[in-house]
């Protein structure tokens, strides 16, 4: 008995080759039949997608940025803490830039931040840096818990599926922002005494365990709807009258199923874990000064954007494209993964 992935593979990826290129030694005779594996036909797929392949280039864009955030420092001439209006006249008695727009120059591209003098645009490539990174660890931890309950949940069944589901509704049940903006002063006074100085990880790690605890119930929520729909199918019958384990049958039966799924899910997870990071870093709760972070140029933005909407107008556009590209990223390959949705 095959599952429905050896069975996409057996079935809807076989090609004829054209005469003359196999067979016989002389180039003549019956075509032979290739197979493609679903991973080759959901590559092909994508490569189809012109728009999936051009937000893939732009989120790639943003990784690499981001992991060579020291070298292109480095190349730049200028880093993300030092005070160059400060020492340089760039500023004047009110903190903000002389010259026009921001301060935009040949020397410091993106201009420099009102008040301290910090260069914009370095300020911008390592805010990438800190915002991927915390997004990326609460994906990858979301993901697993996710999996792992949703799996549980689905295969096990009665009565632990029961208690499972209302624990998830539980935690479903806490409205995520006003969650993280009241328990995060609460978990930092958890590792940071009064009078005591804050260590550079204190503030990440509350981060990433806040988002996390009330960002892994949807996926676990959509694993369970699938395990529950493949836990009676033949092949999992099948595997089951053969004296398979439970570990077995999920881990060569059930998880190949729904791969695809968690995939899908994990792509349209990080940036909204992007966007809650920097929303929690603008409304003070987040990232403090002097790391770079997204959201704390938006709090800078904010402040002086009467006086100039250049400072607003540099994480703003890199937040925007950064976002879409990777929403219709994860759009491209459900539909490469799944045919039947194609938009």
């Amino acid at each position: 008995m095959t599952s429905p992935s050896q069975a996409a593979a057996e079935g809807d990826s076989l090609t004829l080759e054209p005469e003359g290129k196999s067979g016989t030694p002389g180039g003549k005779g019956t075509p032979e039949l290739t197979g493609r594996t679903p991973r080759q036909l959901a590559w092909i797929r994508f490569k189809r997608d012109k728009t999936g392949v051009v937000c893939a280039v732009i989120v790639a864009f943003f990784i690499v940025v981001a992991l060579a955030a020291p070298l292109i420092s480095k190349l730049y001439g200028k880093n993300a803490y030092d005070l160059y209006g400060q020492d340089d006249g760039l500023l004047n008695s009110y903190g903000l830039p002389i010259a026009p727009n921001g301060g935009v120059s040949g020397a410091h591209w993106f201009g420099i931040e009102p008040l301290l003098g910090r260069d914009v645009f370095m300020l911008l490539i390592y805010g990438i840096r800190t915002s991927l990174l915390i997004a990326l660890a609460v994906t990858v931890l979301s993901v697993g818990v996710g999996v792992l309950f949703g799996l549980a949940q689905g295969y096990l069944g009665g009565k632990t599926d029961y208690f499972m589901g209302r624990f998830s509704d539980f935690m479903l049940s806490f409205p995520s922002q006003l969650f993280f903006i009241a328990f995060s002063p609460v978990a930092l006074s958890l590792f940071v005494s009064p009078g005591e100085q804050e260590s550079w990880w204190v503030r990440p790690f509350v981060l990433i365990a806040l988002q996390f605890l009330l960002g892994w119930m949807s996926l676990g929520r959509l694993v369970r709807a699938q395990v529950l729909s493949l836990r009676e199918r033949e092949f999992v019958e099948a595997a089951r009258i053969s004296g398979a384990s439970s570990w077995r049958i999920i881990s060569k039966e059930l998880l190949p199923n729904i791969w695809s799924t968690i995939l899908v899910q994990s792509t349209l997870m990080l940036p909204v874990f992007v966007t809650a990071e920097a929303g929690l870093s603008f409304l003070g709760v987040g990232i403090l000064p002097p790391t770079p972070d997204w959201g704390l140029m938006f709090q800078t933005g904010a402040t002086f954007y009467k006086s100039d909407i250049t400072f607003m107008f540099f994480p703003g556009i890199a937040m925007v494209i950064f976002v879409v590209a990777f929403n219709l990223l994860g759009d491209s390959v459900r539909d490469a993964l799944d045919p039947k949705t194609l938009r």
